[in-house]
């Protein structure tokens, strides 16, 4: 009896030393027993916890997060417009409100004309072969008004203060050396007039309430195999920077913020190269990268190279061929723990809609495997979540804009990223890359709190 007295007493005082924070879990299983599902509630306790610990310490902090989000393709808006304005109406609520039943995308990009997810190639000045418009009166966002604008319009009657960057797959074929929408290059003698599409560009959509937030100059400008496409080189996209965009927009008052690259991990002298030009990196905010080659710590070595200058990670595809497990663990680690760990304010996945038969897309070059965060169903209407949705998720419903990446030490193949966000609450996404459960414990402030994840599953923890 005097010794349950005194584990009584000991646990009353430690229970009294120190204040007991709850932890809300949610959980992606790579089996799918659990997607992004609320589990039960973990406590911080003042004792010692497990062998592996995650320290998470607010202390030390980093950069100020944008967003996590999808690309809303052409085609993507032409699906979600397909829907009954009750199902659509509940469709973005779920993905673009703030609550315990929904995700909270809080970052899109889209294209500037056609990217290869649209149904068909449009800029907006297309003219007859041999016929040029360097007023570029017959500029219009035709191609846009009847699926693109309509969605992004409702999306931003549900969060105003979502950021958009556009980005271009081609500028106008009768710009380019080669008179197509695909591969080629652009003429110096139109430099500036496709600096002028860039501003009309902007005013434009502002004049329909769609504020463009930034815009990258070409997407994937090192290929020229989509369709459509563009190549530009390194000092290509400098020149146009600094000598005609930078000062366009500077003109025209316009403060959309200038993003260059738009391209894999794998060159990362590419950007650097542009940004060593004082001159026009006067007017550049940051640099833009894909995943599909190289390694994304690349992107800490351009921050290294320019402090100053911000790094974006805007594209990234899940194969309608892919495994659900293994994108799931590869996706989380690399690029919702990885991009965010090597500087990056927002991540994008590739793209948010497709139907079952991974359409639309344009021919001859437009990606036939691209599978969306939901797919809907052409005939019957029925969207399914799939792996990109948890993907974004687990970032997006709690990493709100304005949370600022916060220390935390990785340990054992759990990759982790911390957050402290704009009202206080710590966020730990964390990531099991062992091929066996782990039992681990999150530390903060001296507090514990110990919890288990299986094998390539996901976990986002927020007290």
């Amino acid at each position: 009896m005097r010794n349950f007295i005194h584990l009584l007493f000991f646990f009353l005082l430690s229970c009294s030393s120190g204040k007991q924070e709850t932890i809300e879990v949610r959980i992606t299983n790579p089996d799918k027993s659990s997607l992004f599902e609320k589990t039960t509630s973990l406590l911080f306790e003042k004792r010692v916890g497990e062998s592996i610990i995650i320290i998470v310490d607010s202390t030390i902090r980093y950069q100020t997060m944008d967003g996590f989000g999808y690309s809303l393709t052409g085609g993507s808006a032409q699906l979600v417009n397909t829907l009954t304005p009750e199902n659509r109406k509940e469709l973005l609520n779920e993905l673009f409100q703030i609550n315990d039943n929904n995700i909270g995308i809080s970052y899109l990009r889209i294209s500037i004309g056609a990217s290869d997810l649209d149904d068909h190639v449009f800029s907006y000045d297309d003219l007859q072969e041999g016929q040029t418009d360097i007023n570029l009166s017959k500029f219009n966002l035709k191609g846009d008004s009847t699926n693109l604008i309509p969605v992004l319009k409702e999306i931003l009657a549900i969060n105003p203060d979502i950021k958009i960057v556009g980005s271009p797959w081609s500028p106008p074929a009768w710009m380019k050396d080669n008179n197509r929408s695909k591969a080629g290059s652009l003429k110096k003698e139109y430099y500036s007039v496709y600096a002028n599409y860039f501003v009309k560009y902007v005013q434009e959509m502002k004049k329909r309430g769609i504020t463009i937030d930034a815009v990258t100059i070409q997407n994937e400008p090192e290929n020229p195999g989509n369709t459509p496409s563009l190549v530009m080189t390194s000092p290509e996209q400098n020149e146009f920077i600094k000598l005609h965009l930078g000062p366009s927009f500077k003109s025209a008052g316009i403060t959309t913020k200038i993003i260059l690259f738009d391209h894999n991990c794998d060159h990362p002298e590419y950007p650097i190269a542009i940004l060593n030009d004082s001159e026009t990196r006067s007017f550049v905010d940051g640099s833009a990268f894909h995943m599909y080659l190289g390694k994304i710590e690349a992107m800490s070595k351009v921050h290294e190279a320019h402090p100053d200058k911000n790094v974006y990670f805007t594209e990234q595809w899940t194969s309608g061929k892919g495994d659900f497990a293994g994108d799931l663990r590869w996706h989380a680690k690399t690029l919702i723990v990885g991009a965010p760990r090597n500087w990056s304010r927002n991540v994008i996945e590739w793209n948010l809609a497709a139907d079952e038969n991974f359409n639309p897309h344009t021919p001859d070059g437009g990606c036939s495997l691209c599978q969306g965060a939901l797919t809907i169903n052409s005939k019957s209407q029925e969207v399914v979540r799939n792996v990109s949705y948890y993907i974004i998720a687990h970032a997006s419903r709690f990493v709100r804009p304005g949370s600022v990446r916060i220390a935390s030490n990785e340990v054992q193949g759990l990759f982790n990223v911390a957050y402290i966000g704009p009202e206080g609450k710590k966020i730990l996404i964390v990531v099991n890359d062992n091929d066996q459960p782990k039992i681990f414990s999150i530390q903060f402030n001296g507090m514990t709190a110990t919890t288990r994840l299986n094998a390539g599953a996901v976990g986002t923890y927020v007290w």
